[in-house]
């Protein structure tokens, strides 16, 4: 080969590698938009944010709002607990020591007693027990103050309240199901409901910051306190359909069964203002779903605000962690940011 021709060759590899590199960077996704939204909703979500924005098995955006607030920082996550919840009973069927069918009489008789003895595991990760309660709110959180344990507060439910309707057909959302699920799963390994938790769910997918420890009874529901950084390691998880850093948490038939719709529209007897208008899986909510009842976007909202979302259709899992204060009524502004993000990651789904 001439030098000319070499030269020649030379620069039209420079100009190719060029075109290659421009490409891979108009194809990055702009969230400039996400920025400017979390600062003008800064005061509204009460000071402190951390954003994360995770994709192709990596974070693709993360920001934190607020003094000596961060990723890292630990917080009570209200009702997002449920979704971990879900994911750790998940994990016992998987194991093949308890069905969905199960009745939880089977492992609480004190519900045969009170005629509930046909709610089953599977009515109690969807909040179709049909009994009654009351809306999650400030004061009913403080008052499980009462109970020692997670056993006398589900006994509680067992012998002290009423059933509005047979199981598996009036939705009411409370801390009623995962709580007794909860319990089942204490009796039937005869271990704490912590502990359990670190073993098959915290510590396998290095929440090193989350916990449901507490002075009083364990809630499953809506005790925890974790991380942004920790909680998306769950919702990455959730996202690759059961794997984490390459080891298997829960089988991809599990991710299947708590992405399935639980409810319509018509059960829905009662939901918190951040959930009105949508249906529910297995702790989670479903913003969106396919024709065959298969959620496409989860959500599972605290009461303190923080918002975690998983989008398979896109294929990205998010966070909006926030530290207090109430957060029903932010669900616009997260929705609004949602749109931000969607806007710049393409859709697999029809």
């Amino acid at each position: 080969m001439s030098v000319k021709s070499q030269t020649i060759c030379g620069k039209v590899s420079a100009v190719f590698i060029f075109l290659l590199f421009f490409q891979v960077a108009l194809a990055q996704p702009d969230f400039s938009e996400l920025d400017r939204k979390l600062e003008a909703s800064k005061k509204e979500l009460g000071g402190n944010v951390v954003a994360l924005i995770y994709k192709d098995g990596k974070l693709v955006y993360q920001k934190a709002l607020g003094t000596d607030f961060n990723a890292k920082t630990q917080a009570p996550i209200a009702s997002c607990s449920k979704w971990l919840t879900a994911a750790l009973v998940m994990s016992f069927v998987d194991q093949g020591k308890l069905s969905l069918d199960d009745k939880v009489s089977k492992y609480l008789p004190v519900f045969t007693k009170y005629s509930k003895g046909y709610i089953t595991i599977k009515d109690c990760l969807a909040h179709l027990t049909g009994i009654e309660s009351e809306p999650i709110r400030m004061l009913s959180l403080l008052g499980r103050k009462k109970y020692a344990s997670l056993e006398e507060e589900v006994n509680d439910f067992a012998s002290k309240k009423d059933i509005m309707a047979n199981p598996g057909l009036e939705f009411r959302y409370s801390n009623i199901g995962l709580n007794i699920a909860g319990r089942v799963l204490e009796v039937l390994t005869r271990r704490s409901f912590e502990q359990l938790m670190q073993e098959h769910i915290t510590r396998p997918l290095m929440m090193r910051n989350t916990s449901f420890s507490s002075f009083n009874a364990v809630n499953p529901s809506g005790g925890a306190i974790s991380t942004a950084s920790d909680y998306m390691n769950f919702l990455s998880m959730i996202l690759n359909k059961g794997l984490f850093n390459g080891k298997r948490i829960l089988s991809e038939k599990a991710i299947a069964e708590m992405q399935t719709v639980r409810t319509t529209p018509a059960m829905i007897k009662y939901a918190p203002k951040a959930a009105e208008g949508y249906n529910y899986g297995f702790g989670a909510w479903v913003l969106q779903a396919d024709e065959n009842g298969q959620a496409q976007v989860l959500a599972s909202p605290g009461l303190f605000g923080t918002w975690p979302m998983v989008d398979f259709c896109r294929g990205y899992a998010c966070i909006f962690f926030t530290k207090g204060g109430l957060g029903e009524e932010r669900k616009e502004i997260f929705m609004d940011m949602k749109q931000s993000i969607d806007a710049q990651l393409s859709s697999a789904c029809k």
